[in-house]
């Protein structure tokens, strides 16, 4: 999986991926225009659409419900290091649902991606690439 972001103005990124653009910003309080969500913005709604994949999944597998499935993802700040915890999903099923079929939603959900990425932190590289400054005649 590969993204590209680019810097457009002030603190606004555009976001590639695969045929997709989306748009980075920050809130006016942070020198923004609020043209797009901020990135931890972006990382929860990562967490909640992957958890709502796995959720609707389960239930269309089941013939349980073909839509319908709401999630919710909020997280605090933290200091030292400035980061994101404390995330809490909850996730709206349109129907009722037995024991089993509870368990075995919660199972589902659990087996996110991202929730699983966040479990065990993956090693990151970051790597600095200079371009190469046009000599300009004097």
């Amino acid at each position: 999986m590969e993204v590209t972001v680019k810097h457009l103005d002030r603190v606004k990124f555009s976001i590639r991926a695969r045929s997709h653009t989306i748009v980075c910003d920050q809130p006016a309080e942070n020198g923004g225009e609020d043209s797009g969500m901020t990135p931890p913005e972006f990382l929860l709604a990562s967490l909640g659409s992957c958890a709502a994949f796995y959720a609707v999944q389960y239930l269309k597998t089941r013939n349980l419900a073909e839509s319908g499935v709401e999630v919710t993802v909020t997280s605090e700040k933290l200091k030292q290091p400035a980061r994101l915890g404390n995330f809490r999903i909850q996730v709206v099923c349109p129907v009722a649902l037995t024991v089993e079929h509870t368990e075995g939603l919660m199972r589902a959900v659990h087996h996110c991606l991202v929730h699983n990425t966040l479990l065990s932190p993956p090693e990151i590289k970051i790597e600095l690439a200079i371009m190469e400054a046009t000599v300009l005649p004097v």
